[in-house]
């Protein structure tokens, strides 16, 4: 059945293997950030907030019902490993990790997780990526009940 109407808000945590810090560069930020944007668009997307962190990559997304979070997110970590690695826009052995994180977003939070996506840099000052991610999971994980 086609949809023809939708809300579906995702917000992304792509990490990289080991949770290395290869994205240093500013420059290179950018443009893995602007790779990342061309990706999304050319599946029928729209992104709304990206920012890549040296170990990890937040990013919202409004998403076309055709295609999955899992099917969008390994389009954007094949391809983007691709790019970084053709570019030299990392130094080592670049590669992203086998899983991900996907959290669905409300319509009404999308200005506060935008907010909260442009301001990775003052939010790391005060809290570890390792921090951050621990308390993504406990929050997303007491809203699910998940049957045996």
């Amino acid at each position: 059945m086609k949809v023809e109407y939708n809300n579906l808000y995702t917000h992304f945590i792509l990490i990289t293997q080991n949770r290395h810090p290869f994205i240093i560069q500013e420059d290179n930020r950018i443009k893995i950030e602007k790779y990342i944007t061309g990706i999304v668009n050319n599946t029928a997307s729209k992104i709304y907030a990206i920012y890549a962190n040296p170990e990890h990559v937040h990013f919202l997304v409004s998403r076309s019902p055709k295609i999955s979070e899992e099917v969008l997110l390994t389009k954007i970590a094949d391809s983007s490993k691709k790019f970084i690695i053709e570019n030299k826009l990392c130094k080592g052995n670049f590669s992203w990790q086998d899983s991900a994180a996907a959290f669905s977003v409300s319509k009404s939070d999308i200005d506060k997780v935008c907010k909260y996506i442009l301001n990775q840099p003052g939010h790391h000052k005060k809290a570890t990526f390792q921090k951050e991610y621990d308390d993504f999971i406990k929050f997303y994980q007491q809203t699910l009940k998940w049957e045996r």
